[in-house]
């Protein structure tokens, strides 16, 4: 008989509401309740498809936390498994290691906290292999140097499956956090490398399977997409089958909408309406945060610019109308298109930023300038400017075209004086 698991990481329960969520108190509401609600969602899979186990792969919580109540309810959920015969298996992250909850979490015998030092705990199973789980938590909440030494070796006969909280060997926008390789990860011969730290979902097959499951739940644009934990069948021979699902109480998404021939407000509002009516209908979630991002060229920029509070309150009453729908902001990366009459002065200057927009040098300075500011921020800022250096240059292109249009936009509604 195959041993069914459900795996899933960086819970982050009751994490501190990012700040869209404290300019609308609905929304405020619903993410602050957002990552119980997918754990909940978590355990009725669980028990929906009577799993062995449930593997959660580091950060339970966030390390300022210290309400009791969030330990209570992590309790609660885990005495629902236990009542249903389901064992969990759990590891701390590097923000666990910071919780002073953690310390005092009272949780069901069945389950098993690993400690920081690497434990085998081995499962009898009387219609198949015995399962050996191999685990280790963070001890503090930096581990700079790999933990994947400190693990046993693969047990024979056994199907091993490994717990590690790393940022593998180097990930965008993380520090190093128990660093290795997929190569490494896969030399050890286990059938299983059920992982965490990374927010988003990862799977790499092979003869070992490894799987970064991703966050359960976004708390803000930052974290945009569906969220979802990983269902696992592991057969007898080691061989995986892996099925996503979807538990995120509410999805935050970016969408973009192209100007180009859109060329009056009613048409541009009805276009901003047909298209977030259709992201509400292919969203997986109950609940849907979005942030839309006009982009191109089109006679109406300036208009946008200067009134893009009133397109904000109509898309409101869009998502209002559509229910289960939030609008955090819009973004405006548009610029003056053909049809907009421009003469003297501020057209030179518009044929200036039109060849300055595409500048390599002027984007590689801007980047530059983004790499260096974004060492300065939080951790969870860290990707604002994007996670490589080719997004990163098209995050600073987005933005000097903005200013660009920002620019023109305010010229054209408070023109240059003409020659005295």
């Amino acid at each position: 008989m195959p041993f069914r698991f459900v795996h899933t990481a960086d819970l982050h329960l009751d994490s501190p509401l990012r700040s869209l969520a404290l300019r609308d108190p609905g929304l405020s509401a619903l993410i602050g309740t957002a990552t119980r609600s997918a754990v909940a969602r978590i355990v009725d899979l669980c028990l929906d498809e009577a799993v062995d186990a449930l593997l959660i792969a580091g950060d339970l919580y966030d390390g300022s936390q210290t309400s009791m109540k969030t330990a209570r309810f992590l309790a609660d959920q885990m005495g629902r498994l236990a009542a249903a015969g389901i064992a969990a298996f759990v590891i701390r992250g590097n923000h666990d290691a910071a919780a002073k909850i953690t310390r005092e979490l009272v949780l069901p015998a069945t389950v098993k906290v690993f400690g920081p030092r690497a434990e085998t705990v081995v499962l009898p199973r009387p219609d198949g292999p015995d399962i050996a789980l191999h685990g280790i938590s963070f001890r503090d909440p930096h581990a700079p140097d790999s933990l994947l030494p400190q693990f046993a070796a693969a047990r024979p006969g056994h199907l091993n499956i490994g717990m590690l909280h790393t940022s593998l060997n180097g990930a965008p926008g993380h520090d190093p956090y128990a660093p290795c390789t997929l190569a490494d990860l896969q030399a050890t011969g286990y059938s299983y490398w059920a992982l965490g730290h990374i927010h988003q979902r990862a799977v790499y097959p092979g003869r070992t399977t490894v799987v970064m499951p991703g966050m359960p739940q976004g708390r803000d644009s930052g974290e945009a997409g569906p969220k979802s934990v990983t269902l696992v069948t592991l057969a007898d021979d080691g061989t995986c089958d892996l099925a996503e699902h979807a538990v995120a109480a509410a999805q935050f998404d970016r969408i973009t909408l192209p100007v180009q021939g859109i060329d009056t407000w009613r048409d541009l509002v009805g276009a901003l309406e047909t298209l977030l009516r259709q992201a509400r209908r292919d969203a997986i979630a109950p609940h849907l945060v979005l942030r839309p991002c006009l982009t191109g060229a089109t006679p109406l920029a300036w208009q946008i610019s200067r009134d893009l509070d009133l397109l904000t309150e109509q898309a409101r009453a869009v998502a209002a109308d559509a229910g289960s729908l939030w609008i955090d902001k819009l973004e405006n990366l548009t610029w003056p298109g053909q049809g907009i009459d421009l003469t003297g002065p501020l057209a030179a200057l518009q044929d200036q930023m039109a060849g300055l927009a595409d500048d390599p040098g002027l984007i590689h300075a801007g980047a530059e300038a983004a790499e260096a500011l974004a060492k300065f921020l939080p951790r969870d800022l860290r990707q604002l400017f994007g996670q490589d250096a080719a997004s990163t240059a098209a995050a600073v292109r987005q933005a000097q075209t903005a200013g660009m249009a920002e620019i023109l936009a305010a010229l054209q509604t408070s023109p240059l004086p003409g020659p005295s």
